[in-house]
């Protein structure tokens, strides 16, 4: 039972670590098969994205279950309102129903959030502990299903998903705001910035840090549109004897 239990002693975890590096390269292995073997995945997985949906859903349920049994379940921290909460959420739901509007969400915050959770995580718990199982399960899923939305699906972000990104965030921020202030939480690392080295450390004091970290996000939305979307390599002289040819088809 200590594999579930509160104290992590026995597996307290270490950044850039062996088990960190392996799940770094874990990241990249993924990703990189996802796209070699792009075409060769079947576009109707339907079972398999169902499978994944449904074991996110359940690890998540476990460890809630497993903060309650410790004791270590409190509203100040527990509820789903952080950034890679959030994207775990968008990624359950996306698999589940194939809403683009979820994808062009999730792309952003999956590369961008749950990407920088690998790099830089605030986990106690290494290897072979149930959290350390969690945190990097439910993370590098996030990043992967993304991908396979992008790759193996099609789908593909809009400059206007980039604006949508940022409604979302801009909506969701005073709701977070005012729940921060009944609970005596933390939650987007609103109130403070996370006791471990992260991104935020280079943004600045609190809390211009949340208005440098805004700006910094769009900055990276837009690069990842730029790498993600849909590319046109067919110049409009080809385009036009194309649709001739078409046009022309149609009448043999």
């Amino acid at each position: 039972m200590e594999l579930f239990g509160r104290s992590f002693k026995e597996f307290e975890f270490e950044l850039f670590s062996i088990s960190h590096f392996v799940i770094i390269a874990l990241l990249f292995l993924g990703g990189f098969l996802l796209y070699v073997f792009r075409n060769n995945f079947r576009k109707e997985f339907r079972i398999g994205e169902i499978f994944i949906a449904v074991s996110l859903i359940l690890i998540e349920s476990i460890y809630h279950y497993w903060m309650y049994i410790n004791g270590s379940w409190n509203i100040s921290h527990a509820l789903p309102l952080e950034l890679c909460s959030i994207s775990l959420m968008l990624t359950v739901l996306l698999l589940l129903t194939g809403k683009r509007i979820v994808y062009e969400i999730l792309i952003f915050t999956a590369l961008l959030g749950a990407s920088q959770a690998i790099f830089t995580p605030i986990v106690n718990y290494d290897f072979p502990h149930f959290r350390f199982f969690h945190f990097f399960y439910t993370h590098l899923m996030t990043i992967w299903v993304a991908l396979y939305f992008t790759w193996v699906k099609g789908y593909s972000p809009t400059i206007w998903s980039v604006l949508k990104l940022f409604i979302f965030l801009n909506v969701l921020l005073p709701i977070i705001l005012i729940i921060n202030k009944q609970v005596n939480g933390n939650y987007l690392f609103l109130s403070k910035k996370p006791k471990g080295p992260s991104l935020m450390d280079v943004l600045g004091p609190y809390p211009w840090y949340i208005l440098s970290l805004e700006g910094l996000l769009i900055g990276l939305s837009l690069i990842v549109w730029l790498i993600f979307r849909k590319k046109n390599n067919k110049n409009p002289a080809f385009l036009k004897q194309e649709h001739m040819h078409n046009n022309l088809d149609d009448f043999s």
